[in-house]
């Protein structure tokens, strides 16, 4: 590591560095000996759920690889409703999204966005069409 020489008139050198909690609670400098610690998760890839409606029904289930982002494609000419749903229970218990006790992930037009990243492993997501003309072309995927 080169060494920074303090020159006057200051006669110090602030430092500024990146730090975490270590196990103790204490700070723990970032350095190439001590590196931020991260967690890696794997790729896999998982089958997007996808398909076409011109009436109501639901589509799924799409289990979301915890830890990253699922993105919702709706596509086409068509009037109506999508929402996402989950599920904890195989599908039992399908749930509505809600965000600070509003509704969440529910779309009139097309999209292209991430809608949700899932934590829990034997979680599914499901998608409520309610069309009510027109065809919509739907993907969930990662």
């Amino acid at each position: 590591m080169p060494i920074t020489p303090i020159n006057a008139p200051a006669g110090f050198a602030p430092e500024i560095a990146i730090a975490y909690a270590a196990a103790d609670g204490s700070a723990q400098l970032v350095t190439p000996a001590a590196p931020l610690p991260i967690v890696q998760i794997p790729f896999v890839p998982v089958a997007p759920l996808a398909g076409f409606a011109a009436t109501g029904g639901q589509a799924g289930p799409f289990k979301a690889q915890p830890g990253r982002p699922v993105i919702l494609t709706l596509s086409g000419t068509w009037t109506g409703q999508v929402s996402l749903l989950r599920s904890t229970n195989n599908g039992t218990t399908k749930l509505a999204l809600t965000a600070m006790g509003q509704p969440y992930g529910v779309f009139v037009a097309n999209a292209c966005e991430p809608v949700w990243e899932e934590s829990e492993a034997d979680a599914a997501l499901y998608l409520d069409l309610a069309i009510a003309s027109g065809t919509l072309s739907y993907r969930l995927g990662q």
